[in-house]
């Protein structure tokens, strides 16, 4: 990446940073989690925002998360944009099963052979808070029951 591409990505970067900050806001004042309008997802698969990534192919991209909730926090996200898992149609069948396979060889890859946990949430009273179906890959530590 050259000097002029990394002074490119910076505005979305703060224009993200932003978003995330008024997220936050808007969060504990409501006392629950609230989607954003902006999709940073799609500006990292479309290469405006840098992302740590650990897989990506034709379907999908991997990605280390930014705000970790474990010592292995991974999101899975499809390149399609399907905006919440309400969404899906009987279309994103084989989609959805290559997003499982893709966790499940990613969980291999980094060593959570004792055990991890998908979350996928599903709007914001579940604490979706990006307009994009995602996995979020968990592990490296005991995990509670109920959830939260």
């Amino acid at each position: 990446m050259s000097a002029r591409d990394d002074d490119a990505i910076w505005p979305a970067a703060v224009a993200t940073l932003k978003s995330l900050v008024l997220l936050a806001a808007r969060r504990l004042l409501q006392g629950r989690p609230a989607m954003m309008t902006d999709n940073i997802f799609k500006k990292i698969i479309d290469g405006q925002l840098p992302a740590r990534i650990l897989h990506e192919d034709e379907l999908c991209l991997a990605f280390h998360d930014l705000h970790p909730q474990a010592p292995v926090h991974v999101l899975i996200i499809p390149r399609q944009v399907i905006r919440t898992h309400a969404d899906i149609q009987p279309e994103h069948q084989a989609l959805l099963g290559h997003l499982h396979l893709v966790a499940a060889r990613l969980a291999q890859q980094l060593g959570l052979s004792a055990g991890y946990r998908l979350v996928l949430n599903c709007r914001e009273q579940a604490g979706q808070t990006v307009p994009h179906l995602h996995l979020h890959l968990l592990g490296g530590r005991a995990m509670g029951w109920p959830p939260g």
